[in-house]
């Protein structure tokens, strides 16, 4: 029988999956136990004196949980939350909770974490808890009092307790991070701090002002309006607080490592955004690992939860590739029941498309697709036999996919009034003639080919979809103008008409800064405008093809419904810091008329700085790697006190530029150095080896614990030929290949989660922060 009810601090979750596993199964085996009988002498559950809300009981002889009481839930059972499990010589008087005044929920502050030099500063001294049945604590040594020193400059100096207070730090945080003079102080207050806190101080450390970080931070953290007296009432903060329930799973829940968390846990600020009703298209942006999938997948989760019963799919989750797709519908998986997933249509963009294709033409004469690299070819023979110089097949290619397919151009007098803002080379309108002339012998020759580019394809389906947009509009304005009757009599005797519909009701999109126009006109076309239509996440920063797209002008109005995200989960923060300069502070687009950037981009991860090595040659190069990779290998395999070794495949990964240098690097670790590989490909990674190895384009949406980047020099990022032939003769389609060759470099190394190590030989890329 089961007389009290636990629950997991999201802290005391990520300190037990870094815990050997003897203490997780004795962890396991004292929860069974407290939930039985919490007051069974063997666990030896005391108040501590600091703060009488917390108390201390016995996992083990060294080990010991923390818990808080936290009322009784609705069924009359007694609610406790686990608030930390520590080593007995780590367990402190002054161990308090609290309920913040921002967020309602329960935090849980541990000034053992603070750095020695700030607590004196301060005049805060620790005492150990007594253990009465333990073996005795040694008391601690005095605090010898260091000799004078000139005093140092607050780090916060510019902030107020007042201003703290506002911003949500724990009250018993306040006068402490007052108090820190250097950034090495800061970072040891930070580690320890309940999570607004450590955003907060984090946000402050690195130079945001008091009034943004209360915009970008505090506010988005915000509960709605708390009920007088919340501060006292634990069992209403519980229901506020990330937490685990510590079931009979527990065990198979702390043998899946912290991504678990990561791929569940919502912030609150995520929170709010995936819980908010949206009067029509929302947004939310974010740099690489602020969890923008995480918060896409959980939006489909609550509108999932949220249909009326029934068979349908009314709901679309897509993205730009299939392999982010199948991970999709994997992460999806382990957030809702398998009868909601069976009302989700989960579709990479291009399948969409195909599927509107196929609906519309006739069996026997669909075209087939052709990749780019072979339609460049075919225009080439065109330019050839056209015997013109004046333009390259590169150039027109990206006229046609930007301009012609990109707003959709008919006729060549559309063409000659088109806009071509961001192209770069101007043309008159005799140019502009010979253009369409081109583009137009270009596109006869793939129709009597029977072939098609993607672009094509997108294209297409964007008309099909908003031909039937236009047909379901006209059908409901019939209905409306004859009093809403039925319209049998008017459908020609077509079942189709009388059941059309749009597709979706709810469409969620994921990377949505790599979607063409077409792509955007397909998806604004299958749901109705109106309230939750469409919800979409995305980063300029990471787009690796050059679509840049204004979403107003394709229908979709995200004015009034943005939401950004500044806390990476993925990456350290020494990681965040130089992967910020490879983009540097140049403005991005926002997927509409406003700009973007970085700022008040952070983690509350720390770890080593990363790697930039120069070296002398190719060979150098790739011996060097090698061994750094086996370096990576004996850390990650290095076994645990129970002698269990960690299987190191999957963990570390390779990143190169182009598809030939991935087989190059592959063949030379392999035959020189013993290492085994596999190389990533658009369906996953294609054979067994531990290391995994692909180009910047691959990477996108995965993540590593150890990354290498290798081929990182001058000429090669980016590549000699682009400025050879637009350097002086297109500078803005120059600046435009520049910036994506950095995009693609800052999507490569902020897959790096604990180490990330760059080399080069030759001269390193201008893009390198050395």
């Amino acid at each position: 029988m089961t007389t009290a009810r636990l629950s997991l601090y999201q802290k005391a979750e990520n300190e037990l999956y870094k815990m050997d596993s003897s203490v997780k199964t004795k962890f396991y085996d004292f929860c069974h136990q407290f939930r039985t009988d919490p007051d069974h002498p063997s666990l030896d559950l005391k108040p501590l004196k600091g703060d009488s809300r917390i108390f201390r009981a016995k996992v083990d002889r060294s080990y010991r949980a923390l818990l808080a009481r936290a009322g009784v839930g609705a069924d009359g059972v007694q609610q406790w939350l686990i608030v930390a499990v520590r080593h007995r010589k780590d367990v402190y008087e002054e161990l308090s909770v609290a309920i913040n005044r921002i967020t309602g929920e329960i935090e849980f502050v541990d000034l053992g974490v603070v750095g020695q030099s700030v607590l004196q500063r301060a005049g805060v001294q620790l005492t150990p808890a007594p253990e009465e049945q333990a073996e005795p604590t040694p008391a601690p040594a005095p605090v010898v009092p260091e000799p004078a020193a000139p005093a140092a400059s607050p780090l916060l100096a510019d902030c107020t307790a007042e201003d703290l207070h506002r911003l949500g730090v724990a009250e018993a945080l306040i006068d402490l991070a007052l108090s820190v003079t250097t950034d090495t102080e800061l970072d040891e207050l930070i580690a320890g701090a309940p999570r607004l806190t450590a955003e907060v101080l984090t946000g402050l450390g690195s130079g945001m002002p008091v009034a943004e970080v209360e915009r970008e931070i505090t506010r988005p953290a915000a509960a709605p309006e708390l009920e007088p007296g919340f501060e006292n009432d634990m069992a209403a903060a519980l229901s506020r607080t990330a937490v685990t329930t510590v079931d009979d799973d527990i065990r198979n829940v702390l043998a899946e490592g912290d991504f678990r968390a990561w791929k569940v846990y919502l912030h609150p600020t995520q929170r709010k955004i995936v819980e908010r009703n949206y009067s029509g298209p929302a947004r939310v942006s974010g740099g690489p690992g602020t969890g923008k999938t995480i918060v896409a997948l959980h939006r489909v989760a609550r509108l999932a939860a949220a249909l009326p019963p029934g068979h349908n799919k009314p709901i679309l989750l897509t993205t730009y590739t299939k392999n982010l797709t199948a991970d999709l519908r994997s992460r999806l998986s382990s957030l809702i029941d398998p009868d909601l997933i069976s009302r989700i249509d989960i579709k990479h963009i291009d399948q969409l498309a195909q599927t509107v294709l196929n609906e519309n033409t006739a069996p026997g004469s669909q075209r087939r697709l052709i990749d780019d690299d072979k339609a460049l070819d075919i225009l080439r023979e065109v330019l050839f036999e056209h015997d013109e110089q004046r333009w390259d097949a590169e150039f027109l290619f990206d006229e046609w996919e930007q301009i012609v397919l990109g707003q959709s151009l008919p006729t060549r007098q559309e063409y000659f009034k088109a806009r071509r803002a961001g192209m770069g080379r101007a043309l008159s309108r005799p140019e502009r003639a010979v253009v369409w002339k081109l583009l137009d012998q270009f596109t006869l020759r793939l129709n009597g080919m029977s072939r098609e580019t993607w672009a094509q394809a997108a294209d297409r389906a964007a008309r099909y979809e908003r031909e039937r947009e236009r047909r379901i509009q006209a059908r409901a304005e019939l209905k409306e103008e004859i009093g809403g009757g039925d319209l049998k009599h008017l459908d020609d005797n077509s079942s189709a008409m009388r059941y059309l519909r749009h597709r979706y009701r709810h469409i969620v999109v994921d990377e949505a800064q790599d979607l063409s126009p077409a792509h955007w006109k397909m998806l604004r076309a299958m749901a109705a405008p109106g309230p939750d239509d469409l919800f979409i996440a995305g980063d300029t920063h990471q787009r690796i093809y050059d679509r840049q797209v204004t979403l107003s002008t394709v229908g979709i109005n995200i004015r009034g419904r943005s939401s950004k995200l500044t806390l990476s989960y993925r990456t350290t923060q020494e990681i965040l810091d130089e992967a910020a300069k490879v983009v540097d502070d140049r403005p991005y687009d926002d997927l509409d008329d406003g700009t973007d950037n970085l700022t008040g981009y952070h983690s509350l991860l720390r770890g080593p700085a990363p790697d930039f090595v120069a070296c002398s040659d190719w060979e150098d190069e790739i011996t060097r790697l090698a061994d750094a990779l086996k370096q990576w290998r004996a850390e990650i395999t290095r076994p645990t006190d129970d002698g269990t070794v960690r299987d190191p495949s999957g963990t570390m990964a390779v990143c190169v530029t182009d598809g030939d240098m991935a087989v190059r690097v592959a063949t030379d670790l392999g035959l020189k150095h013993g290492i085994t590989t596999a190389i990533l490909t658009k369906d996953g990674p294609q054979g067994g080896g531990e290391v995994h190895i692909g180009t910047m384009h691959r990477f996108k949406g995965l993540e590593y614990q150890k990354l290498a980047v290798i081929g990182a020099s001058e000429g090669i990022l980016p590549r000699a030929s682009l400025a050879e032939k637009y350097e002086t003769s297109d500078p803005k389609r120059y600046a435009r290949e520049v910036r994506k060759s950095r995009n693609q470099l800052f999507v490569a190394t902020t897959r790096a989660r604990d180490a990330l190590r760059i080399s080069w030989h030759g001269k390193p890329s201008r893009f390198l922060p050395v």
